[in-house]
């Protein structure tokens, strides 16, 4: 796989991970009465709370599996599990409307003041576990250990992968409005439910190569790696 294809499909991971299309009708639950100004302001602070949480972790996760003594192989298998469990939650509820309705709207203030009020706010639960969960950081330390073994080259495809997820949280969110009227109640139940399809199939395949590299190759080299380049 070249580096290309690592920053897409670490991409394509995080995307169906944190789900920021999804996560609209509860961002907007979040913001009800507040300006565009200070939506916009509040999902930017969002978005670069995400970039330098997955950033740390991409560089630092490898480190703290070593210093608890876990490999590799048994990472994949829990990330995968923790993978299927939220991706069959999607898959099976729409579980964003069930978490707008324990959000509590804010109180209208200045776009700055409104920003960081609600920033604090919504880092626990929206910002953790919501979209960075232990899925998400499981995820980035499996890519981050294929990175690493492609040298700076593989580090920047990863980081370039984060950013991209950062900016399409941003666009997301600042765009909650239109994308709420364009697709609706039932065009966003879709979304996640087609996304929690998507991560239960990603889940599944990180238990594959898991167990095929903590059973010495006993699992086919097809099964685990069905598309090498």
């Amino acid at each position: 796989m070249s580096e290309l294809g690592l920053a897409v499909n670490f991409f394509v991971a995080l995307f169906a991970l944190i789900d920021p299309v999804g996560n609209v009708p509860l961002f907007a639950a979040a913001t009800t009465g507040a300006t565009p100004q200070a939506q916009r302001r509040v999902a930017l602070y969002i978005a670069i709370f995400a970039a330098v949480f997955l950033v740390l972790f991409f560089f630092t996760g490898q480190g703290i599996l070593k210093f608890f003594g876990i490999s590799m192989p048994a990472f994949r298998i829990a990330g995968g599990i923790m993978l299927f469990l939220l991706g069959l939650d999607m898959a099976r509820d729409d579980f964003t409307a069930a978490l707008a309705s324990s959000v509590v709207e804010g109180e209208v203030l200045d776009a700055g003041a409104y920003a960081r009020k609600h920033f604090e706010r919504l880092i626990v639960p929206f910002g953790m576990p919501l979209l960075i969960g232990p899925g998400a950081i499981s995820t980035v330390v499996i890519y981050a250990s294929d990175a690493t073994q492609r040298g700076w080259p593989g580090m920047v495809a990863g980081v370039a992968a984060i950013l991209a997820i950062a900016v399409s949280i941003l666009l997301a969110f600042t765009a909650s409005g239109l994308l709420s009227r364009l697709l609706g109640k039932v065009g966003m139940t879709v979304v996640v439910r087609v996304l929690g399809l998507i991560l239960c199939a990603m889940a599944v395949q990180f238990v594959i190569v898991g167990l095929s590299g903590a059973t010495g190759g006993l699992i086919r080299a097809s099964a685990a790696h069905p598309y090498p380049t």
